[in-house]
């Protein structure tokens, strides 16, 4: 079976192509136009992605040796995300479903992020957990099998990721924000300030405390002070706050772990790079006797790669796309 895989959810344009269950290509591309910004622009990632994905897909083709005669099915992230950037990839793939009589997959994004793990030859067993942090989503999920999972807990408000990138934006650091709070926090004293860890009931999370804790300590600086002072503690501040969403992501998971019983644990989506994030879950895992599982850093951002085997195994299930499926923003993962 040789399938495709489209991802056009936010600013990265990507495809991938699956052969038989193993990874032949992977390309991404990466949108520019937002780094003045400091954040996406809905508006310039669509056109973007409109100007890139039949480039993108043909690289695709290249690297994994075949032709677009070759392709058995074709998988597309159906939502959530940017409506407009997730319409580019959605109809590229019912055209190209159309014109070449192949099967289409309709992928829920979550879903390409929990199959990211089986892109490696390590792969954890079933059941597992599975902690996916990004700029748009943090969940803890049970796994019970490829595109079936049971949701356990998830944040309130502001996912991690997106917490990275807006106290990024307030300590003038550039967009995104997470990768430069992460750099900066290993040179930094995470013991600086004590920034408040929100618990919950359960396995539920909420980030916009800490947030709004960091906008209150800058503010109780004098202005006219306030340069001089993030000059002189910015890794110490990056290295606090990080510090304390750590801490708010491991407390959940380790107790989902103990109270299922269950060894083995993934950690998926674009916070996962995050090396503190990495470093203390090893510990806890390691602590419970478990194993922790990343997919490759090329595989924790959005990619195709992801789709392209979540779309592998929906097929082998049975699970296929009519043509009147459409774009979901919103959609949840069931």
């Amino acid at each position: 079976m040789t399938l495709l895989g489209i991802e056009t959810s936010c600013d990265d344009t990507a495809a991938a192509v699956i052969i038989d269950g193993r990874l032949a290509s992977s390309v991404v591309s990466t949108q520019l136009e937002h780094a003045d910004w400091g954040g996406v622009v809905p508006e310039l990632a669509s056109r973007a992605h409109e100007r890139a994905i039949v480039p993108v897909v043909q690289k695709a083709l290249r690297k994994a040796a075949i032709e677009r005669s070759d392709l058995d099915a074709i998988a597309v992230t159906v939502g959530p995300g940017l409506i407009g950037s997730l319409l580019v990839g959605v109809s590229f793939a019912k055209a190209t479903s159309l014109a070449l009589g192949i099967p289409l997959v309709a992928v829920n994004h979550l879903d390409g992020h929990l199959a990211s793990l089986f892109l490696s030859d390590l792969q954890p067993a079933f059941p597992h957990l599975n902690l996916i942090v990004s700029g748009g989503h943090t969940q803890i999920m049970r796994v019970i099998a490829p595109g079936q999972s049971e949701l356990l807990g998830k944040t309130r408000d502001d996912a991690a990721g997106e917490a990275f990138d807006k106290v990024g934006k307030l300590l003038g650091l550039p967009y995104p924000g997470g990768p430069e709070i992460d750099r900066r926090a290993r040179l930094g004293n995470s013991a600086f300030h004590a920034f408040p860890r929100t618990r919950l009931k359960g396995y539920d999370m909420s980030f916009s405390g800490i947030k709004t804790s960091v906008l209150y300590h800058l503010n109780a600086i004098e202005t006219s002070e306030r340069e001089a002072y993030l000059h002189r503690h910015i890794n110490d501040l990056c290295a606090s706050f990080q510090e304390a969403v750590v801490d708010m992501l491991v407390a959940p998971v380790k107790k989902a772990m103990k109270d299922h019983g269950i060894k083995d644990l993934g950690l998926v989506g674009g916070v996962s790079a995050n090396s503190r994030l990495r470093g203390k879950l090893e510990s806890m895992v390691l602590s419970l006797q478990g194993r922790l599982f990343v997919p490759p850093m090329a595989y924790c951002m959005d990619n195709a790669a992801m789709i392209a085997m979540a779309g592998y195994h929906q097929l082998r299930a049975g699970r296929k796309a009519d043509l009147t499926v459409t774009a979901n923003p919103s959609l949840v993962l069931a």
